[in-house]
Parts: C-alpha cells; sequence; structure tokens
C-alpha cells in the first residue's frame, strides 16, 4: 500500500506542494495524512494514525526529510521504527538517495542511513542558526529602540512600527527580516500592503 504523509508547522501555512508532489508519485487521495502543526516532536495525530497502519512493504512518502520533524535523534529514531520495526518503506521524493523501496540490498541501506544522518543533522543545525539570526536582529532592534513585549506573535502596530523603523533608516532591511522570521519575499509583499493602508500617515 503507498501512503503520503504531510506536515505543515501552522495553519496558516500552505500544503499544496507537499500534496501535489504525493499525488504526482501516485498516492491516492485517502492515502494522505496530513498534521498541521510543529515538528519539534512526534505528538501527532494523523502521523500516528498512519504509522499505525503501515504494514510490512507497505510504502511511506514525504516530499522531504524534515516533514518527518525538526529534531536530528527523533527523525532517526522514527526511521528505524518504519524501515526495521515495521518493516516498511520510506521515500523521501526531494532526496532519490533515500528511497528504501528501491535501494534494499545492503549497500542500497547503508548508503540510505548515511545520507539520513547526514541530513537530519544538517536541517537541526540550520534551524539552530535561524533562531541564533533571529535573536541577533531582536536584540539588535531592541538597541536602536524597536519595543517588544512577551508575546510572540506580532500585530499590525509590530509591523508598522518595524516599517517605520526601516524608513527613517533606524534599523536596515535585514536586520527587520530577521526580527521578523520571513524570507526576504514576504516581507517585501508586507511592507507594500502597509505602505497602501498607511500611504497617507507620516
Amino acid at each position: 500500500m503507498l501512503y503520503g504523509y504531510v506536515r505543515v508547522s501552522s495553519k496558516e501555512q500552505n500544503e499544496g506542494r507537499q500534496i501535489i508532489a504525493l499525488k504526482a508519485y501516485g498516492v491516492k487521495d485517502k492515502n494522505i495524512f496530513m498534521d498541521k502543526q510543529s515538528g519539534k516532536d512526534f505528538d501527532r495525530a494523523s502521523y500516528k494514525k498512519l504509522v499505525g497502519k503501515l504494514r510490512k512493504n507497505d510504502i511511506m512518502v514525504i516530499k522531504s526529510i524534515d516533514r518527518l520533524g525538526r529534531n536530528y535523534s527523533e527523525i532517526i529514531e522514527q526511521w528505524r521504527i518504519i524501515t526495521y520495526k515495521k518493516n516498511a518503506d520510506i521515500v523521501v521524493l526531494d532526496m532519490p538517495l533515500l528511497d528504501t523501496a528501491k535501494n534494499k540490498d545492503l549497500f542500497g541501506t547503508f548508503i540510505s542511513d548515511i545520507v539520513l544522518q547526514i541530513l537530519s543533522f544538517v536541517a537541526e543545525n540550520e534551524r539552530d542558526n535561524i533562531r541564533q539570526r533571529q535573536a541577533e536582529g531582536i536584540a539588535e532592534a531592541k538597541s536602536k529602540g524597536v519595543q517588544f513585549g512577551r508575546q510572540k506573535k506580532f500585530y499590525a502596530s509590530d509591523y508598522f512600527n518595524i516599517y517605520k523603523k526601516v524608513k527613517a533608516k533606524e534599523i536596515t532591511v535585514k536586520t527587520a527580516i530577521k526580527i521578523i522570521g520571513c524570507s526576504t519575499t514576504t516581507y517585501y509583499r508586507l511592507m507594500a500592503e502597509i505602505e497602501k493602508i498607511h500611504i497617507n500617515l507620516p
């Protein structure tokens, strides 16, 4: 049986690309399981349901290895559970080497295990770097007068405050992006919307 698993970190994120990729591989709609929550642990309802259904020689398809989770040791553990305890296979679409359904010989398994461990480590390390860059951006902004409360979510006033700081050249665009924690494209789209709304404000 062919199954697919999709995870997005929040209800606001779009799962469309992952679903399209799974369908293109041949996974049917009824066999696609999805969670909309953080990958910091594996306490996820749909994931647990899918793993419970897996039988020997079933195939679980994911778009990328970080869909399994964000913690190096946990990803390795889940990989072992699926491939060794369940005797099922995993296919990672973004990394053809991580395809236990195709590479079933000893050498193929050995290569998959090495690639898995390297990618999991790199993914976790990159997330650590992102958190560090965000922290540095917030620290720099605070030194320039940007105020932050205890809330983790941003509100319209927060974005507008950052927008004004950038316009006044009190902080750089790079710093603003770090503070918000978004991509460059998302930042400029957000700022464009703010300009439309506040075009007549000082």
